[in-house]
């Protein structure tokens, strides 16, 4: 029997799908729109799809654009280490860095190691130095933020259980009191989404409260804090606990499907933008448990599997719906009338495109 949020979309599941139309857009509209070289955060994005193949427009590398375009620094005194960051805007409103981190984040998953250097009009940054301003920026609170996924994700990646570093603030940061912050916020953010699956309700209401409060729905902070697991002491540590969020997070496929598509009957004026909520919703979605499944060997239950082939067809029914609305095609018209709605046909269609590719062979696996 198919999961009740795919009989509702009324899309039928194949032992063998064939190619998907909706994986092209998607890709073409990833590798498109984000190559620009003055737009970083669009090509964090594609790097998200690509890594450090992905290049921008002029043959660079998205990462050599980035930094030579947009890295800063402090001078530093005599003695001195520089510091290095990143603004969240340009003076013109064009999205850097608007969430701490993201750009260390990208390099660091894209898999540069730590000694690759970048260039920039000053000379060379590695980006073992780019990982030390953002310890020295780093602090503890962030853990609970929703801004803080890119950042946990980020240490997460450089430092192991026991793991220890110094800020600015002369703070001692231990790694693993961070981590387990952060999954006691992933809980309190999502405790209202584990009332209604105890309590087998359909749905819960989307109100921008709890996790709804994140940036894209928190399912970058479920990404940091769930691939924190890889260490098998975390996972032993946290056992019950981070399966739990998993299966809130499966719940709420159901949940928001049926809002989704409700809104879309209720609403037709606003079609694209809930169409484009629902590719972002459900790219999100398959990216995070692509993720956790390649970072810590996690095998989904025949019941978690089915919800991960309704999200697919899900993802494949409303990438085709919002291609018909013309959207993909006119992302630079709709950049001068509604902005944020084409950042968002960008960096969501290459989260979206990510997520498909993680799972498209998920059979053979």
């Amino acid at each position: 029997m198919l999961p009740s949020f795919v009989a509702l979309l009324g899309l039928g599941l194949s032992a063998a799908p064939p190619p998907s139309p909706a994986s092209a857009v998607l890709h073409a509209q990833c590798r498109t729109h984000a190559a620009d070289p003055a737009r970083p955060w669009a090509l964090a994005h594609g790097m998200d799809l690509d890594g450090r193949a992905f290049r921008a427009r002029d043959g660079r590398p998205a990462s050599d654009a980035i930094v030579a375009g947009f890295l800063r620094r402090d001078a530093p005194d005599a003695g001195a280490t520089a510091r290095y960051f990143f603004d969240a805007f340009t003076p013109d409103g064009t999205p850097v860095e608007p969430h701490p981190a993201l750009q260390v984040k990208t390099f660091l998953l894209a898999g540069y190691p730590r000694s690759h250097a970048f260039p920039t009009a000053w000379g060379k940054v590695t980006l073992r130095e780019l990982v030390a301003s953002l310890q020295h920026d780093f602090r503890p609170a962030l853990a609970a933020s929703p801004d803080g996924a890119w950042a946990l994700d980020a240490l997460s990646h450089v430092l192991e259980p026991g793991g220890s570093f110094v800020n600015g603030a002369g703070e001692t940061v231990r790694i693993d009191a961070v981590m387990d912050a952060a999954l006691a916020a992933l809980e309190a953010a999502n405790a209202e989404l584990t009332r209604g699956m105890k309590a087998g309700l359909p749905q819960v209401p989307k109100n921008k409260q709890g996790i709804y409060a994140h940036p894209c729905g928190g399912l970058h902070f479920f990404q940091a804090v769930a691939g924190w697991a890889r260490f098998p002491a975390v996972r032993k540590a946290w056992g019950s606990r981070l399966d739990a969020q998993v299966d809130v997070l499966v719940y709420r496929l159901g949940s928001e499907t049926r809002q989704y598509e409700a809104a879309l009957t209720a609403a037709p004026a606003y079609r694209v933008p809930v169409l484009v909520q629902m590719v972002k919703f459900y790219g999100h979605f398959l990216e995070a448990l692509g993720r956790y499944r390649d970072e810590t060997g996690w095998k989904p239950t025949p019941a978690q599997a089915r919800a991960v082939e309704g999200a697919r067809a899900a993802l494949e029914s409303a990438t085709l719906r919002l291609e018909a609305t013309g959207a993909f095609r006119d992302t630079e018209g709709l950049a001068r009338t509604q902005p944020q709605l084409a950042l968002d046909l960008v960096g969501d269609a290459c989260h979206a495109a990510r997520g498909w590719d993680l799972w498209a062979s998920a059979k053979a696996r």
